[in-house]
């Protein structure tokens, strides 16, 4: 039985900036999993002209004019919408603090419209944009910004909302047929009152996380909303295999909320799923890995629920098929992830013999236990062992799948720092018998 959920078009958010994941048939599969249609993220991937050249990535190319065409041209023969996001906010700088747009200037606003003419143009038929607007947490801080705020009555929501309406404003302006989408986060502890008096209702339609404010923006006049939950990329910025369990509870918690909304009209559901949190933070989950969390959201959301049937669709449409983009790689990721989370490995170093018997203080003095280190030596070679072992699996797997910058980057991050100890403390042994035992 399909919840009324079910019913509303399905889009899937894919965070395109960093290292492209060419060599998986998403959208093949995103056809087979029920998918109406993309939320593409691009930022420094897009292919940016003159003056805005700039703002492409350079740490590899930026995706061609082709390429940007074809994705779009093969959405739309499985019958997808491409809906393209655009940071409006968070791509210029507020006085000297990175990420954050100077929302004083009016060459702030003129930039951020070339930016959307060259998307638009890009998308031909386009009818719905994304302006992003989400997690502005330096605006304010900028020296500008502070002289603004300095004045009696002024405050940050007003200077959000005002750069955000004169952005939506200008869209109408250029593309009157255009639908304007934002992400809800800074106007969700607004009261109807500011967001009425800011112009922006009737402009655009908020994209939802937390489900509970609905009311607010139905006083304020917001009745057309879209709604959002994660199937990667929000757990912690550093979590390598996402969490399925907690991520399809999400989906069960939208529909409760969106059955309770009768006077709101909620347009689509978004699936995100972030790839890094910002450009200076390390990987979130690769896709291969996540897809099985997304197929497990999907058919939650058109089920109402996590139950048995629903697990039993999820392994046949993902876990079971041998077509599944990166399966293998997602398998030898997660037996990886398992080694590297056991607490014997973890935390190797506080083991009672280690520090028993080969404490900082006993190393430096070499009034070690030859017999007991030897011990410790020859469990920690062990798990360095399995842990290589496991690593080259996942290293044959993603090369195949990512650029050899981005396997080498992964590895770094999520393994280098739980095997270091492990061969310090190896090294430590040899060099400490070595001196001990002529």
């Amino acid at each position: 039985e399909e919840s009324t959920m079910a019913q509303r078009k399905k889009l899937v958010h894919l965070d395109l900036k960093g290292p492209p994941e060419s060599g998986i048939p998403l959208i093949e599969l995103f056809s087979q999993l029920g998918v109406d249609g993309l939320l593409l993220e691009y930022e420094d991937m897009f292919p940016y002209e003159g003056e805005l050249r700039l703002l492409q990535a350079t740490a590899q190319p930026a995706y061609s004019r082709e390429e940007v065409l074809s994705v779009q041209e093969l959405a739309r023969s499985k019958g997808m919408e491409v809906i393209p996001l655009v940071q409006t906010f968070v791509t210029w700088r507020d006085g000297t603090l990175r990420g954050t747009l100077n929302p004083h200037r009016e060459e702030g606003v003129r930039l951020v419209m070339e930016m959307l003419r060259q998307v638009v143009e890009l998308h031909p038929g386009l009818n719905t944009l994304h302006i992003g607007a989400d997690e502005v947490y330096m605006l304010g801080e900028g020296e500008e910004s502070k002289l603004w705020l300095a004045a009696p009555g002024r405050t940050v929501e007003q200077l959000f909302l005002s750069h955000v309406t004169k952005v939506a404003r200008a869209i109408k302006e250029a593309w009157p047929h255009m639908t304007i989408v934002m992400w809800d986060d800074m106007m969700r502890s607004m009261s109807p009152d500011t967001l009425k008096a800011s112009g922006l209702v009737g402009l655009v339609q908020p994209m939802l996380w937390d489900y509970t404010p609905n009311l607010t923006y139905h006083s304020a006049g917001m009745s057309e909303l879209w709604a959002a939950s994660s199937f990667k990329g929000s757990t912690s910025v550093y979590t390598c295999v996402p969490s399925t369990q907690r991520h399809v509870g999400e989906p069960s918690a939208v529909a409760e909320g969106v059955s309770a909304s009768q006077h709101i009209l909620f347009h689509m559901f978004c699936f995100v799923g972030a790839r890094v949190y910002d450009h200076l933070s390390v990987l979130c989950e690769l896709i291969p890995v996540a897809l099985p969390s997304l197929a497990a959201c999907l058919q939650t959301l058109l089920h109402g629920q996590f139950s048995a049937e629903v697990q039993s669709k999820v392994a046949e449409k993902a876990g079971s098929d041998p077509r599944f983009p990166g399966r293998r790689l997602a398998e030898v990721i997660v037996e990886l992830n398992a080694v590297l989370n056991t607490d014997d490995i973890r935390f190797f170093e506080n083991n009672m013999f280690v520090r028993g018997w080969f404490s900082p203080y006993q190393r430096q003095r070499r009034t070690v236990t030859p017999l007991i280190t030897m011990q410790i030596h020859s469990q920690a070679s062990e798990y360095l062992t399995i842990l290589q072992q496991k690593v080259e699996a996942v290293r044959e797997e993603m090369v195949q799948l990512y650029p050899d910058s981005t396997v080498q980057e992964w590895i770094e991050e999520h393994v280098i720092p739980v095997m270091a100890p492990l061969q310090r403390i190896t090294e430590d042994i040899t060099a400490c018998v070595k001196e001990m035992v002529p």
